[in-house]
């Protein structure tokens, strides 16, 4: 279960396979019930359904439910592509880039933070007395805005254009927290008390080693779900969630930074 979490696309294609695999078997209980246009409707009805039921068994996010639920429709468009226009193809496409872009480009996907991480991380910066926060691919920009004000300053750092435009948007409106369109590699997070992060294991090693390299000493780097290989962190908090979250807590001192020329090399660094 830990792996399909850690990678979500395994965990929705595995949902899909068994989604698959239960409606087969209920389908040859109605065969003589329905025609072959009901069964095929049914069918992808059935498919739609229990895929996402069990993309959210699983743990996963809320929007992999929601391509779990349209997977299966998408892909009858796909198959039937040569009977419609081409521009509904072309907008889905766009839409896909503007949201998700930050997943093939950075190995990251689109992960929100919930309220019970969010009041944790609330409850670390009160207990460190920390007064500046942020955010590595902060996504919609919840947590930032929640921890933005009462003598804090947050802000987030976010590539993929609709989800920063919407960030962006939200939080001039609430006036709280500031969001800006900039890589995580970029992102100066030298002078913050903790960087918070919620990202995947690939681009953990690189991004301790950035932190090591640039964080000041009693600085925090903070995990959510991902540790940094071969490093033991500071404190490890399991939160009293669903999905049982763990934050990883990385305290930084005057060392070296680890190597990981490899693992940048794999996130393109």
């Amino acid at each position: 279960m830990k792996l399909l979490r850690s990678y979500p696309i395994i965990g929705a294609i595995a949902a899909q396979v068994v989604a698959g695999a239960l409606v087969w078997l209920l389908l040859m209980g109605l065969a003589g019930t329905l025609d072959a246009r009901g069964l095929f409707w049914m069918a992808l009805l059935m498919q739609s359904l229990a895929a996402a039921l069990i993309t959210r068994l699983i743990g996963l996010p809320v929007w992999w439910v929601w391509i779990g639920l349209c997977f299966p429709a998408a892909m009858v468009l796909a198959l039937n592509a040569g009977e419609l226009p081409a521009w509904p193809f072309g907008v889905g496409f766009v839409v896909l880039y503007l949201f998700f872009s930050n997943t093939a480009r950075e190995r990251v996907p689109l992960y929100l933070t919930n309220r019970a991480t969010t009041e944790a991380l609330a409850s670390l910066m009160q207990q460190r007395g920390a007064s500046r926060f942020v955010d590595l691919g902060s996504g919609l920009g919840g947590v930032v805005r929640a921890l933005d004000g009462e003598g804090r300053q947050a802000r987030g750092v976010e590539t993929a254009p609709m989800v920063w435009l919407l960030s962006v948007l939200v939080s001039k409106i609430f006036r709280r927290g500031r969001i800006l369109r900039q890589d995580i590699w970029s992102a100066d997070i030298s002078g913050d008390d903790i960087v918070y992060a919620f990202l995947s294991p690939e681009p953990m090693p690189a991004l301790y080693d950035k932190a090591a390299r640039e964080m000041k000493p009693g600085s925090l780097l903070v995990s959510n779900s991902f540790a940094v290989p071969g490093v033991e962190p500071s404190e490890t908090w399991e939160l009293p969630d669903r999905r049982k979250t763990r934050l990883y807590l990385y305290e930084m001192s005057e060392r070296p930074s680890v190597s990981t020329d490899g693992a940048k090399a794999a996130v393109g660094q």
